[in-house]
């Protein structure tokens, strides 16, 4: 004779929510309706995504910047030219994370209306 046993697992709501939101996105054929919260996510992260891309792309071409005034010292013996551009450069890279969150507020102060629309549920 076969031994049957049956575990009942049971979840919070916050951990149900989690498992049939996972779920949903396996279930072959049947596309979920992006719920508020599913917006919400979507949307802060794009705030911030934006805020990163031009933080990120800031600071990067300043360090190119950079390295060319370090190449104009120790390639081509350029000192004053050298030191000038890698002092842009600096400056650029010291702009990023002011930079960053500049953007961010503004971005978020477009984003608030919204924001406060979809998690007060109206």
């Amino acid at each position: 004779m076969e031994n049957k046993q049956q575990v009942n697992i049971t979840y919070s709501a916050e951990e149900q929510k989690e498992i049939d939101y996972i779920r949903a996105k396996y279930q072959s054929g049947e596309k979920k309706q992006p719920n508020n919260l599913d917006k919400l996510k979507k949307l802060d992260a794009k705030v911030e995504s934006k805020a990163m891309i031009i933080a990120l792309s800031a600071g990067i071409i300043s360090t190119l910047i950079l390295g060319l005034g370090m190449a104009c010292v120790l390639v081509w013996n350029q000192l004053v030219i050298g030191v000038v551009i890698g002092a842009f450069g600096i400056a650029g890279a010291l702009y990023a994370w002011p930079l960053y969150q500049k953007v961010l507020k503004k971005e978020r102060e477009k984003a608030a209306p919204e924001i406060r629309r979809l998690s007060n549920n109206e």
